[in-house]
């Protein structure tokens, strides 16, 4: 099979990755993909939000199957797109992306089918969020109703916080996408990312993982995109898993058929396991990033067989097996981040780091200079992945090869699976 792969991040990586082990693989291009995946791949100078042209592409090329990394081009529809000029994709149209592309559409549709979720309210105007939050005691979480890039929802501890968070998001920080926002009670318990195939009929579990948000250690700090994961997640069981299935996911892929748009690809449920069970924090239509990371090589059964048999519909005929091992990834980001920081910065002995038992290194925002070094070029610049029999034995090689990296001008997180 000939397959294009959308994206540039470390998701896009460790998708090319696992695509590239495929024994159904005969070609693989990258759109626009980044220097590290031209070792897996030919990348092609096509934008992943440049949906004509990802279209164009595929057409030019013959190529047999589209696997969309990022949700931008997802919530735009470049699946229908592709669906319609008679080219294979792997993810949800747009009309079943709405799961993440507006939360207000995903909570609407989880009252609609009685998934479990928080009290929430809709807003465009900053008194009555206001009026809301207060009701809430200012214990409350403020979220951006459109895209954010994983960075439009702020915890509120007090009153004051909310009004400030309600001001903020309203005041233009992300721009369309915080025109309106949600107004949310604040549950608690610890968090787990729930993934699984969907195929518009079929649902079938893939994996768990828990992912750490906050940039610093403990949890302080700005949210981000994701510092570090673990996957299978530690509250992860066959009792939960089950629960989650019936009370969430399969609710969910139920609802959009009845709704006439089967959800087709990955479902990732971010759930918070409260007193009176799992309820959902957010959906997502595509892999997490890190989650890719973490997950991907925990996976035996061939990634591209799973791709095809889900767009194929035979999901039900169909078992994912996976490693009984736990897999265990860092990320190491620029000094700054989530905030501003610089580009261009050297990265030396990745080559050292990689070759450690166990160890796979995925690249989020680096390019490779003229002379051949590794150069620092996005927030996000690396993930280091290790597998082991347990936590502890993934996070020491983890965190082994990320002290093996000589990169003054980057950080990591240090607890990242620590229980």
């Amino acid at each position: 099979m000939k397959v294009l792969v959308v994206g540039s991040g470390g998701r896009e990586h460790a998708l090319c990755w696992a695509v590239s082990a495929s024994p159904l693989l005969t070609e693989l291009l990258i759109a626009p993909g980044s220097s590290a995946m031209s070792e897996l791949g030919r990348l092609c100078n096509v934008a992943a939000d440049d949906l004509d042209g990802l279209v164009a592409l595929a057409k030019a090329e013959a190529v047999d199957l589209v696997i969309i990394g990022p949700e931008i081009p997802l919530v735009e529809g470049l699946a229908d797109k592709l669906d319609d000029a008679g080219i294979k994709a792997f993810g949800p149209r747009a009309a079943a992306a709405q799961l993440e592309g507006s939360k207000e559409f995903a909570r609407a549709f989880c009252d609609r089918h009685n998934i479990p979720q928080p009290a929430w309210k809709r807003f465009a105007d900053a008194s009555a969020a206001k009026d809301f939050a207060k009701s809430l005691h200012g214990y409350c979480v403020i979220k951006a109703d459109g895209l954010a890039a994983g960075k439009g929802v702020i915890v509120c501890d007090t009153q004051v916080d909310a009004e400030h968070a309600i001001d903020e998001l309203l005041g233009g920080r992300f721009g369309a996408a915080s025109n309106r926002i949600l107004v949310e009670e604040r549950i608690e318990g610890p968090e787990i990312s729930a993934f699984a195939l969907l195929d518009g009929a079929t649902v079938q579990w893939m994996a768990s993982a828990r992912d750490h948000k906050r940039a610093f250690d403990g949890d302080e700090g700005p949210n981000t995109g994701g510092m570090g994961a673990i996957s299978p997640s530690p509250h992860e069981t066959d009792i939960l898993k089950a629960e989650i299935l019936d009370k969430i996911i399969k609710p969910v892929a139920a609802g959009m058929a009845e709704e006439a748009m089967p959800y087709t690809g990955i479902l990732y449920a971010g759930l918070m396991l409260t007193k009176t069970g799992p309820q959902v924090i957010e959906f997502n239509c595509r892999f997490g990033d890190p989650e890719a990371q973490v997950i991907l090589p925990r996976l035996r059964t061939d990634f591209l067989s799973a791709v095809v048999t889900q767009i194929e519909g035979g999901l039900d005929h169909f078992d994912m097996r996976w490693s009984d091992e736990t897999a265990v990834t860092v990320i190491l980001a620029a000094n700054g981040y989530p905030g501003s920081y610089e580009k261009g910065s050297q990265i030396n002995g990745l080559d050292i780091a990689a070759a450690q038992s166990d160890v796979t290194i995925f690249h989020a925002g680096t390019k490779i200079a003229d002379d051949g070094s590794i150069l620092a070029s996005g927030g996000r610049v690396l993930a280091v992945t290790a597998m082991g029999t347990d936590a502890e034995s993934a996070r020491h090689k983890a965190y082994g090869a990320v002290d093996i990296i000589d990169w003054p001008d980057g950080f990591c997180r240090r607890d990242i699976a620590a229980t």
